[in-house]
C-alpha cells in the first residue's frame, strides 16, 4: 500500500480505553465526576485567591496560573474523551487531532516551568526571607510566567511542525483516548528517527532544565531547614513547600515514565493508565493538595464566605 501524506488524512479513529459498553459507561461516569471536581476545584482556587487580598503574594500568583493550566489541559482532553465514551463514532479530524495535541503540549510544557518557578519562589522565601519582597517582585513573577508560556508555545510549535511532515499508510487508528505524541508516531510508516530525536531533545531539555531548577532549589531549602534549631521551626519551614514537593513528584514521575522513551517501548496498557493519571486525575488532585494541606487557603475560604454572608453585602 502506498503511503499517504499526513495533510491528506481525513481523520483519525480514537479507540479509547475500553470496548464494552458497560465499561465505557462506568468510565464516563467516573471521568465526568473527576472533571467536575477538577473544574470546581481549580476555578474555586482561582476565585478564592482573586477575592482574598491576603493571598495576593507571589506563591499564590503562581498557584493561580497552575490552576489555570490544570484546568486548561484537562479541558483539552477530557470533554472529547467523555464524548467518545458515549458515542459510537470515535473519529477526530486530522486538524482537530493536531490542534488538541498542540494545546496539550503548550499547557503541559508551561506547567513544567511554572512548577520550577514555584520552587524558586519557595527557595527565596525560606533561604532568603528578608529579601523575599525585593527578589520576588511583581516584574520578576510576570517575567517567569511569560517565559513559561513562551517556552510551552515554542516547544509545541516545533513538535507539531515536525510531526505534520509524517506519512501514514498502515492505519489511521490511534490506540489511545486522545491525540498524544507516542501513539501517533507509532502510526507512521516512514522513518520517525529524526522526529523522535527532535521531540526527545525538546521534551528532555525542558524536563532537565525545570528539574535542575527544582532540585537545586530543594537542596538549598533542605540545607537551610536542617540548620534551624527548633523542631517547630523546621516543621513550619517544611510545611510551606510540602504541597509543592508532592505535586512536583506526582507530575514529573508520570511525565518521565510516559514521554522519555522511544516509540517502540510504547505500551498500550501502561501508557494509557499513566496518561489517564496525568491528564485527568492530576488536574483534580492539585487543588486538593494545595488547599487541604494549606491553612492560609482554608482561612481565606472562611474569610470570603464570612464577607459574602455579612449583612453589609
Amino acid at each position: 500500500m502506498g503511503s499517504w501524506n499526513s495533510t491528506d488524512v481525513p481523520d483519525f479513529i480514537l479507540m479509547g480505553l475500553a470496548d464494552s459498553e458497560e465499561t465505557q459507561l462506568v468510565l464516563f461516569l467516573l471521568f465526568l465526576l473527576i472533571y467536575l471536581v477538577t473544574v470546581l476545584g481549580n476555578a474555586g482556587m482561582i476565585l478564592i485567591i482573586r477575592l482574598d487580598p491576603q493571598l495576593h503574594t507571589p506563591m499564590y500568583f503562581f498557584l493561580t496560573h497552575l490552576s489555570f493550566l490544570d484546568l486548561s489541559y484537562s479541558s483539552v482532553i477530557t470533554p472529547r474523551t467523555l464524548q467518545n465514551l458515549l458515542t459510537s463514532s470515535k473519529s477526530i479530524s486530522f486538524l482537530g487531532c493536531f490542534i488538541q495535541m498542540f494545546f496539550f503540549v503548550i499547557f503541559v510544557a508551561a506547567e513544567c516551568f511554572l512548577l520550577s518557578s514555584m520552587a524558586y519562589d519557595r527557595y527565596v522565601a525560606i533561604c532568603n526571607p528578608l529579601h523575599y519582597p525585593v527578589i520576588m517582585s511583581t516584574r520578576l513573577c510576570h517575567a517567569l510566567l511569560a517565559a513559561s508560556y513562551l517556552i510551552g508555545f515554542v516547544d509545541s510549535t516545533v513538535n507539531m511542525v515536525f510531526m505534520s511532515r509524517l506519512h501514514f499508510c498502515n492505519s489511521n487508528v490511534i490506540h489511545h483516548f486522545f491525540c498524544d505524541i507516542s501513539p501517533i508516531l507509532a502510526l507512521s510508516c516512514t522513518d520517525t528517527y529524526n522526529v523522535e530525536l527532535i521531540i526527545f531533545i525538546c521534551a528532555g531539555s525542558n524536563l532537565f532544565l525545570s528539574l535542575i531548577t527544582i532540585s537545586g532549589s530543594y537542596v538549598s531549602i533542605l540545607s537551610t531547614i536542617l540548620k534551624i534549631n527548633s523542631t517547630a521551626g523546621k516543621q513550619k519551614a517544611f510545611s510551606t513547600c510540602a504541597s509543592h514537593l508532592l505535586g512536583v513528584t506526582i507530575f514529573y514521575s508520570t511525565m518521565i515514565f510516559t514521554y522519555l522513551k522511544p516509540k517502540e517501548s510504547y505500551s498500550l496498557g501502561k501508557d494509557q493508565v499513566a496518561s489517564v493519571f496525568y491528564t485527568i486525575v492530576i488536574p483534580m488532585l492539585n487543588p486538593l493538595i494545595y488547599s487541604l494541606r494549606n491553612k492560609e487557603v482554608k482561612n481565606a475560604v472562611l474569610r470570603v464566605l464570612q464577607k459574602r454572608g455579612s449583612p453589609d453585602n
